[in-house]
């Protein structure tokens, strides 16, 4: 599909559609609880149904009642067939581990674009454990032999991807021996595996872990059936309040100010820009501002790398986006994408391994190519709104975490024409 967007005038008020990571989080934990819980307002978007349809091979009940799932689980059984886990890194990586739980054979698959994101060293760690699993270099392809799981230590790098570590931590308490999780460092995106670690509390789940987040302890315990609510998503938010920043006023809804979810860090990082942002008790609202450029460590939230780019090609002077390589192994190399989509729109880019610097000006409109990836289709999105003339091809990403998207722009006054394939 591919979307056109004309100069703009942005206002409005929107609610953040829930959380992907949260969602996952709460149907995994659900998923392990003998019982029936409750996932009240879950993410429907690719990922989050991914994730349904692969715990449902393996004998997890799911139904929707109103706006809530309803999930039955702690039994599972040999799937009928492959496990096909779309495009969805978190459904790939948490089922890989949740499959050493289930009796038999279970042969995970994915989408093309995951071919290319780690998950091997998370293989090794569960064989560590005594998991039969196995992978094919350059596939994600994962083959696992499961049943009772023991348990032990194992070790992971820290510096990969934190889903390998909630991986691990989502199965610990279904060891019969408990487990031992050692991080090598650096330990990056820490606040997502905080966030596993406040999602399996809420289904009974205690985790002892050093201050540093380098190694976790688990005994062996039993996950209890809960009603779990996900919390809005501060990443698709991330869009909405940098659309009013460059071009209007949005008010965004349905966030948690106090949340552990690490892309949060937009609201600090349109106030460090000068961006007129005010929190109210029940939304953020983000008004149009002159913008300074940008110096921000981003290893903690890599996923606001496209965001924060695009905020930077419109600032005054040069922005310096450091702790950004682990955007190289997302759904596109994040860092190839934005430098070809900046410079398509004539901003300066210089990129180093860890590093981009990009010099502010008056972005033009461009063609930008996607890559099927929904951060980068959505990011160029707000330059388009600003300059006008701006084409996103493969514009139908966006429903791998937020369908609604190009429906909510139009709503806030963007003007956008989409070819309808």
């Amino acid at each position: 599909m591919r979307v056109t967007i004309s100069q703009s005038t942005i206002s409005g008020r929107v609610a953040a559609p829930s959380s992907k990571s949260y969602t996952l989080r709460g149907l995994m934990c659900a998923a392990l609880a003998s019982g029936q819980s409750e996932i009240e307002r879950p993410l429907y978007a690719d990922d989050t149904e991914a994730g349904c349809d692969v715990l449902k091979k393996i004998g997890v009940g799911i139904y929707e009642k109103g706006s809530s799932w309803i999930v039955s689980g702690g039994s599972f059984r040999r799937p009928d067939s492959e496990l096909f886990c779309r495009n969805s890194a978190g459904t790939l990586r948490f089922m890989t581990a949740v499959c050493s739980l289930v009796p038999g054979t279970c042969r995970l698959t994915a989408g093309l674009s995951l071919s290319r994101r780690p998950i091997a060293p998370l293989v090794v760690a569960l064989r560590q454990l005594g998991v039969n699993c196995t992978t094919e270099a350059g596939t994600a392809l994962v083959t696992v032999e499961g049943g009772r799981l023991e348990g032990g230590t194992a070790e992971l790098p820290g510096d990969i991807s934190s889903q390998l570590v909630s991986a691990l931590l989502f199965i610990a308490p279904r060891a019969s021996q408990g487990m031992t999780i050692e991080l090598t460092p650096p330990v990056e995106s820490r606040p997502y595996i905080q966030m596993t670690l406040d999602c399996m509390k809420k289904f009974g789940i205690r985790v002892n872990h050093s201050p540093d987040y380098m190694k976790f302890t688990v005994k062996p315990q039993l996950y209890k059936p809960a009603r779990y609510r996900a919390e809005g998503d501060w990443s698709s938010a991330s869009y909405l309040l940098s659309l009013g920043a460059l071009a209007g006023e949005v008010y965004v809804s349905n966030l948690n100010r106090d949340s552990l979810q690490a892309d949060r860090e937009i609201s600090a990082f349109l106030s460090l820009m000068g961006a007129d942002v005010k929190a109210g008790s029940d939304h953020v609202r983000a008004k149009k501002s002159a913008l300074k450029a940008l110096r921000a460590d981003l290893s903690n939230c890599i996923d606001l790398l496209p965001t924060a780019a695009v905020l930077a090609a419109a600032a005054q002077g040069e922005s310096i986006l450091s702790g950004i390589s682990r955007a190289r192994l997302k759904e596109s190399d994040r860092v190839a994408a934005v430098k070809e989509g900046l410079k398509g729109m004539g901003i300066t880019v210089r990129e180093e391994k860890d590093t981009m610097h990009i010099t502010g000006g008056k972005p033009a409109g461009g063609i930008i190519d996607s890559k099927g990836d929904h951060r980068i289709a959505m990011a160029f999105s707000i330059l388009g709104v600003l300059a006008g003339n701006t084409v996103i091809e493969g514009a139908e990403c966006v429903s791998k975490t937020y369908p609604d998207f190009w429906k909510v722009l139009k709503s806030l006054g963007g003007e956008v024409v989409s070819d309808g394939q």
